[in-house]
C-alpha cells in the first residue's frame, strides 16, 4: 500500500506556530527540535461533516505527552482548537480529511540536544489534507512479523506520542521488502504488540482479543473499539498474545485513524479468514457509530 498525492492538496494552507501559510511557505527552521532530534509529539485526527472524531481526547493525549517530555509554552486547547478552525475554513474541509497536529519543542538558539536551548517557545503546526482511509477495507491487508521490535517502557514508552518514529520505520521496510502491506512487531518479549502504524485485534471462538498496551500505543480508535464492544455486549480480553494464536485466529483487524478498521487477511503467508461474522459486527458497529463522536470546533 503507497498512498498516492492528491492534486487537491497541492495549493492547501498550513498553520504554523501562530498564522497560515500557503503550501510552498510552510517551513519550519533547521534550528527546530523535530528536526535537530524528533523532538515532538503529534496526532492524527479525522475529519467528518460532523467534526473532528475524538477531538478531547487526541487533545489530551498530545498534552500528556508534551508534559511526559517537559515541553513548556504549550498552548492551550482553545488556541489549538481555533488553528484546526481557521486551518480546515481556509481549505473549505469538513470531510474526507486527515489532519497531522504536530507539536515541536520549538526552535534552538543553537544546535544540540539540551532542551534549554529551546528558548522560543513550542512550536504548533495543523497539516490538514485531503485524505481518504488509507486502506481498501474490501480486499483487507497482508502483513509479515518483523524483527524490529516495539520499544517496551525500559527504552521509549510508547505512551509518548513523539516524533522519533524510527523503529516503527525500519518494521515498515521490512514490510515492504517481503512486499507486504505493513510490519507486525512484536514486544520484547516475543508477544505480538502492534502494527508498524496501528493497533490489531483478533477474533477467537467468538471472543475480542487486543494486546496490552505494554508495547503498544493505547491508541485512540483501539479505545473506541474496546468501548463498543463493552457497550454491545461483545466479550473483549487484553491479554499477552503470541504470534501461533494470531496464525490461527478466526479473524483479524487493524484499527488507527488513518484507517479506521481494516481487516488483515494474512500474517507471514497464512490466510486469515476476512469473513468472520463477529469481526464483521464490530466494523459495521464502528461504521455505524463513529460520526457520534465527532466534537465540533
Amino acid at each position: 500500500m503507497l498512498q498516492k498525492a492528491n492534486p487537491k492538496n497541492d495549493n492547501i494552507k498550513v498553520f504554523i506556530k501562530d498564522r497560515l501559510y500557503s503550501r510552498e511557505e510552510a517551513k519550519i527552521s533547521v534550528f527546530d527540535s523535530a528536526v535537530q532530534g524528533g523532538d515532538a509529539v503529534w496526532e492524527g485526527l479525522r475529519v467528518y461533516p460532523e467534526g473532528v472524531v475524538c477531538l478531547d481526547k487526541h487533545l489530551n493525549r498530545l498534552y500528556e505527552s508534551a508534559k511526559t517530555l517537559a515541553f513548556v509554552d504549550i498552548p492551550s486547547k482553545d488556541f489549538i482548537k481555533n488553528a484546526i478552525k481557521q486551518t480546515l475554513e481556509a481549505n473549505g474541509m469538513n470531510d474526507d480529511t486527515h489532519i497531522r497536529l504536530t507539536l515541536t519543542r520549538g526552535e534552538k538558539i543553537t544546535s544540540g540536544m539540551d532542551p534549554r536551548l529551546n528558548q522560543s517557545g513550542s512550536c504548533l503546526i495543523v497539516l490538514a489534507e485531503w485524505k481518504p482511509l488509507v486502506y481498501d477495507n474490501a480486499t483487507g491487508i497482508k502483513v509479515i512479523s518483523t524483527s524490529q521490535r516495539r520499544n517496551s517502557p525500559q527504552f521509549l514508552d510508547s505512551k509518548i506520542h513523539h516524533n522519533n518514529l524510527l523503529n516503527n520505520i525500519i518494521a515498515k521496510i521490512q514490510a515492504n521488502i517481503a512486499g507486504k502491506d505493513a510490519g507486525l512487531m512484536l514486544d520484547d518479549r516475543g508477544f505480538v504488540a502492534e502494527l508498524n502504524g496501528s493497533n490489531v485485534f483478533m477474533v477467537k471462538d467468538n471472543i475480542i482479543y487486543t494486546p496490552f498496551a505494554h508495547a503498544c500505543l493505547p491508541g485512540i480508535t483501539r479505545n473506541t473499539v474496546m468501548e463498543l464492544c463493552k457497550s454491545n455486549d461483545i466479550k473483549i480480553i487484553e491479554a499477552d498474545l503470541s504470534l501461533a494464536q494470531w496464525y490461527n485466529s478466526d479473524g483479524v483487524f487493524a484499527t488507527g485513524t488513518m484507517g479506521e478498521l481494516t481487516p488483515i487477511v494474512e500474517i507471514d503467508g497464512r490466510e486469515i479468514n476476512r469473513d468472520n461474522t463477529l469481526m464483521k459486527k464490530v466494523l459495521d458497529l464502528f461504521k455505524e457509530n463513529i460520526r457520534s463522536y465527532c466534537e465540533t470546533l
